[in-house]
Formats: structure tokens, C-alpha cells, sequence
């Protein structure tokens, strides 16, 4: 019996497809399906998003995305994932609108905020992938303990709780939001 070859999708495929109307990734070349959050999830990605965007809008650093705007992060099979928050300093990104479709470098910082189905081995997988493609920090946010888990490239990963201050200075100078913030 003959098997037929499951076509794989390249990230500028998955890109022209139309929207389902609920949310995906493309992972190896496979749409997969994810959940759809709920409304504190939605509130904790926007109080991020607000936070780091307004700081780099009043200081002109660079542009700050939600809604699960996509990374590409393999190819060969191609990857596609979608963090929460993202962030892309002007020397990466430059400033003005930005085009339809994936940018070209991945986002200095992701974050991905824990959804009540999410198990740690895929959010690991996930990280994984962001920071092998280059991202520099990878901030997991868990709604359920009111902490921000930090992974950064060669370096032991580290948790914050509500009453420690979130920080990238390498990255986004003096900005220091206290990370019970995120959960307001």
C-alpha cells in the first residue's frame, strides 16, 4: 500500500493562508491548533504590552507587538510562533509602519503569557526555539503564581515574583516595572 506524502507549509505559505478564525501556529510545517484564551489572559498581554510599549514609544526605541504577530523560528521544516508580546529595537526593526508578513529577525524579547492549558515541556520547546533563533530574552508569565520566568541565552533561567522588579537593561536601558504590574 503506497502512503501519501503529507505536503509541509514554508512560513511565507502559512503566511497567504486565510484566517480560520481561531488561533494557530505552524510548527515543522504542520498547522497546529491552540486554544483561545481568556480574558485575563488577553488583560495580562495588554498591561505588557502597554508597559514596554509606551516606555519605547516615549523614549523612540522601537516597536512593541501583541496578538501573537509571527516569529518565524525553524525552517526546513518552517516554524512559525506567535509570542503574546514582542519587542524589536529600531537598529533591528526600522522605525514607520511595518509590512504585512513575518519580519526578517526575531524580536530581542519575547513573552508568552501561560494559558490554563499550557504544559510546561511545549512552553519549553517554544522558549527553546525563540532563543535559538536569536531572541534575548524570553519572559514566561504565570498568571496562576504571579510570576515571570526569565530564559536568556547560556545562562541559568530565573523567576521573579510580584514583589521583584522586571528588568532587560541590556536592552531596554532603565525601564523597571514591578512585576505584580503585569497582574493589576
Amino acid at each position: 500500500m503506497a502512503t501519501v506524502a503529507e505536503k509541509l507549509l514554508t512560513a511565507e505559505e502559512y503566511a497567504r493562508l486565510p484566517d480560520p478564525g481561531y488561533p494557530t501556529e505552524l510548527i515543522r510545517g504542520r498547522i497546529v491548533e491552540k486554544s483561545s484564551p481568556g480574558s485575563r489572559h488577553g488583560q495580562i498581554c495588554n498591561k505588557i504590552g502597554r508597559l514596554l510599549g509606551n516606555y519605547a514609544e516615549d523614549r523612540d526605541l522601537g516597536h512593541v507587538l501583541n496578538n501573537d504577530s509571527g516569529v518565524v523560528t525553524e525552517r526546513g521544516p518552517d516554524s512559525v510562533r506567535g509570542p503574546d508580546v514582542a519587542y524589536y529595537s529600531f537598529a533591528k526593526v526600522p522605525r514607520g509602519p511595518l509590512t504585512d508578513g513575518y519580519l526578517p529577525v526575531p524580536p530581542e524579547i519575547a513573552f508568552e503569557v501561560l494559558s490554563p492549558d499550557d504544559r510546561w515541556p511545549k512552553v519549553l520547546a517554544k522558549i527553546a526555539e525563540y532563543l535559538e533563533v536569536g531572541a534575548l530574552l524570553v519572559c514566561v508569565v504565570n498568571p496562576r503564581k504571579n510570576t515571570v520566568h526569565l530564559y536568556r541565552p547560556e545562562e541559568p533561567d530565573r523567576v521573579l515574583g510580584p514583589e521583584d522588579e522586571w528588568s532587560a537593561p541590556e536592552i531596554l536601558g532603565d525601564l523597571c516595572i514591578p512585576v505584580r504590574r503585569f497582574f493589576e
